[in-house]
């Protein structure tokens, strides 16, 4: 006996998956850029590495631009050293570019 789909579960040319709904969503609210940098915070350890990322005080974004706190001087230094690599990091993990300038506190 061969199951037959009810007219309820048959797709249609209107559903859209969970993603997609989801990034619909942001973008309708505007909520896209709080929710990149919230994920850009979050994700500050995967990005950069565990190492430097203990030794973080604090990071936010602002006006495209990323502030990062660190403690140590010889991690500014080797942070300023990485600034390009750092900005390129964080904009392929978001999928777009949302950071131009990186700013160490």
């Amino acid at each position: 006996m061969k199951y037959k789909k009810k007219i309820d579960e048959i797709p249609t040319r209107d559903d859209i998956g969970i993603k997609q709904a989801i990034e619909k969503w942001l973008e309708v609210y505007r909520l896209r850029s709080k929710y990149d940098e919230s994920s850009i915070v979050t994700a500050w350890p995967h990005i950069i590495g565990k190492a430097i990322a203990n030794r973080t005080q604090k990071i936010y974004i602002y006006d495209k631009k990323l502030f990062v706190k660190v403690e140590s001087a010889v991690i500014k230094h080797e942070l300023a050293m990485m600034r390009r690599q750092i900005i390129g990091r964080v904009n392929e993990y978001v999928g777009h570019v949302i950071i131009e300038e990186f700013v160490i506190l």
